[in-house]
């Protein structure tokens, strides 16, 4: 079963690809505008970041939240096998190309790792197994097979024990859960909100006040929090959480986190 340590992108092993695959869009995120498949002007000859100290003073915010889920060094590493793009540049648009479908994998690698870890979930652990074994295969084909593959139906699938998993874990929490999935809660104010056990699965919070909010239990997969508040919040044991929405939002050294989460330099 794979754990988070191999769901954590891995810069120094992967060939920058994220600063080539992907588009910029100049805004409060870019400082330029890049198209997808040319190299960021900020990609070092050695695949390193030339202002990777200063990405926030120079107007690349969006750097510092944007997580692979260790997808960058499993295309460079194992679908390629370390031949970078600069050195074959023949497969460079193959390699771009698999970045955002491998993402997209171990994105739900990262989801499955964390259900499959839960006490509450025993029922679900033997499908958990199974899905985790069949995704993680799916990492390991080769690049054509990888390009060809329906991500889409790989998702609905796993999504079904997801939902299980949040159904399971929220049902746990005493009192009534509310549910504000894809709710649009941007810029509200839910200072010192009990949020435990709350659905809120794709909900907008958007620069809201979760500041000393308790977010136990409540399911945030795909919320997009992006300069939401979250200083002296409890987000422990928040369902699906990810590293890049904590990047994406504000908080501080009174913000509670779990172990497998980072606190990000910019807090």
């Amino acid at each position: 079963m794979p754990h988070h340590d191999s769901l954590t992108a891995d810069c120094g092993s992967c060939f920058g690809l994220c600063c080539v695959a992907l588009t910029f869009t100049r805004s409060a995120d870019f400082a330029m505008d890049k198209e997808a498949g040319h190299p960021c002007p900020n990609l070092g000859p050695e695949f390193g970041c030339g202002i990777h100290d200063r990405l926030r003073d120079k107007g690349f915010s969006g750097c510092t939240v944007y997580d692979c889920f260790g997808a960058g060094q499993k295309v460079s590493q194992i679908t390629f096998a370390g031949r970078d793009w600069r050195s074959e540049p023949g497969g460079a648009k193959r390699m771009f190309a698999a970045l955002p479908v491998m993402r997209q994998l171990h994105e739900l690698l990262w989801y499955l790792t964390e259900a499959r870890g839960l006490d509450l979930t025993r029922e679900l652990h033997a499908d958990l197994d199974t899905a985790l074994a069949e995704t993680e295969q799916l990492t390991l084909t080769d690049p054509g097979t990888l390009l060809a593959l329906d991500v889409a139906e790989q998702r609905a699938r796993v999504d079904v024990l997801l939902q299980a998993t949040s159904a399971l874990v929220r049902g746990g929490v005493r009192g009534k859960k509310k549910d504000r999935r894809g709710a649009d809660l941007i810029g509200a104010r839910l200072a010192n909100a009990d949020l435990r056990g709350t659905n809120l699965r794709g909900a907008y919070l958007i620069a809201a006040d979760l500041r000393r909010a308790d977010l136990r239990h409540a399911d945030v997969i795909g919320a997009d929090v992006r300069d939401a508040d979250v200083r002296g919040a409890d987000l422990t044991a928040c369902l699906f959480l990810t590293q890049s929405q904590v990047n994406a939002a504000r908080g501080d050294t009174t913000t509670r986190l779990t172990e497998r989460l980072s606190r990000p330099a910019h807090w």
